[in-house]
């Protein structure tokens, strides 16, 4: 499961560091994710479990937000995450209004110059569909200067990709002997690999790259 709970850990990872430049708290912004399969869903729950409030968190697939009673699309694992404060059909756009932070799981091309525009100053954009991301990094700084933007490839900068997480995670499972990977690993990994991005980078990798 590294494309659901791997990309979990490491955007949050990804997002710890994020609202530290943007000094915003993960208890107060408001969390918009575009895409609820497994990986969105995955990343809106370590995502609370580390302190956004469920009432701030949005998450949309193609029939835009989704909310209880809501009827087109739905499934048990989407409703777990339904925002009470919708209570009407919400496009992605709309959503986007003062959000201060905008996930991409979901496909090319789906973070619109509306959406954008959309969001709170300092947004924090994760653009995370491979090969081509929601919004190319270059298209999203033309739009908001003032954002933070990563996506899932290597050949942009800030790259949020499970490739991050494993096989550490699994090598940790197997040096301890675990029998599962539960919630309390998931976080340890997501902070681990959070604190390891503020250290310097080692003579070892720099020839590497």
């Amino acid at each position: 499961h590294d494309d659901q709970h791997g990309t979990a850990i490491v955007c949050l990872a990804g997002l710890i560091n994020a609202l530290k430049i943007s000094e915003k708290d993960i208890s107060k912004i408001k969390i918009v994710c575009n895409g609820a399969g497994a990986a969105g869903i995955a990343c809106m729950k370590l995502i609370q479990v580390y302190g956004a409030k469920k009432e701030n968190c949005f998450i949309c697939d193609t029939h835009g937000v989704i909310y209880p009673g809501r009827l087109k699309g739905m499934n048990d694992f989407k409703a777990s995450l339904a925002n009470e404060t919708v209570t009407e059909d919400t496009t992605l756009e709309q959503v986007c209004a003062d959000a201060d932070v905008l996930i991409g799981v979901s496909a090319a091309g789906g973070f619109t110059e509306a959406c954008l525009k959309a969001l709170a100053p300092n947004p924090v954009i994760f653009a995370m569909a491979n090969p081509e991301p929601e919004v190319r990094p270059d298209a999203a700084k033309a739009i908001r200067s003032d954002c933070i933007i990563a996506t899932g490839r290597s050949d942009f900068p800030n790259q949020i990709n499970n490739v991050m997480c494993f096989p550490f995670l699994f090598r940790a499972t197997l040096d301890c002997r675990a029998s599962q990977i539960n919630e309390a690993m998931k976080m340890a990994a997501a902070m681990a690999l959070a604190k390891l991005a503020e250290e310097p980078v080692p003579d070892e990798v720099k020839r590497a790259f």
